[in-house]
């Protein structure tokens, strides 16, 4: 083919089994790497199951703005239930609570 002083060579392409193989090593890259990310996010909660900010039985304290008038004891309850949403269930309040409800603990 020639295009003013230009000529391009008619090269073949690539074999059809060529193609085939490479998007088959693709398609099988593709499906390792989504299975490596699943499998670490897995693992990764895993970890973090043991280590909640709240565990059965445990007694938590409204924040005094949420409760205001209220002594520390009055705003003081027991959690019942931890839910897999990391909100918690208490005795004697309805509905579920998330962290930011409550006073962080104190360490001593």
């Amino acid at each position: 083919m020639h295009i003013k002083g230009l000529k391009l060579e008619h090269r073949p392409g690539m074999k059809d089994e060529t193609k085939r193989l490479l998007s088959s090593l693709a398609l099988a890259a593709g499906t390792l790497g989504t299975a490596l990310l699943v499998r670490k996010k897995a693992k990764s909660r895993e970890a973090t199951d043991g280590n909640r900010w709240a565990r059965p039985g445990m007694s938590v304290t409204f924040r005094a703005e949420l409760m205001p008038g209220r002594d520390s004891s009055e705003r003081t309850f027991r959690v019942k239930e931890l839910l897999p949403s990391n909100r918690i269930l208490l005795e004697g309040v309805a509905g579920e609570h998330m962290k930011g409800e409550f006073e962080r603990l104190r360490a001593g």
